[in-house]
């Protein structure tokens, strides 16, 4: 006897398949490049970069888990070129060996952007036996 649901249920993935890949199609996407260097303009190599969303993340991948952070280090010239990322609010984190942490959250709605981070010194330690 066969089976007379197979095929509205291969029709019904199909379609559901299909739907899925026009949601991800629609997400608007950015390249996102970044540029770090010290108070003097000179490039921050192997700094530790984290970009992680915050908003704009109502994508889909089928199959796969959504990817919400992405972690990576500057090269020699400073920079780093984050894998196109949906449009919306992220949080952009530099870490870096003898400097203070940046951190700052940014509106990105294009569809390219490059983002110029400055580091600064670390600050002088306070200590409250100093008079």
């Amino acid at each position: 006897m066969p089976n007379r649901g197979v095929p509205f249920r291969l029709l019904l993935a199909a379609a559901l398949f299909a739907g899925a890949i026009a949601v991800q199609a629609q997400t608007p996407m950015t390249k996102l490049s970044l540029r770090v260097t010290n108070d003097s303009d000179r490039p921050v190599d192997r700094a530790s970069v984290i970009v992680r969303f915050i908003q704009g993340r109502d994508y889909l991948k089928l199959g796969k888990q959504v990817r919400t952070t992405y972690e990576l280090r500057t090269n020699q010239e400073g920079e780093a070129t984050i894998p196109p990322i949906p449009q919306g609010k992220i949080l952009v984190q530099i870490i870096a060996k003898g400097y203070q942490t940046f951190g700052q959250t940014y509106d990105i709605y294009e569809e390219a952007r490059a983002i110029d981070i400055k580091l600064n010194p670390p600050q002088k330690q306070y200590s409250a036996h100093e008079q």
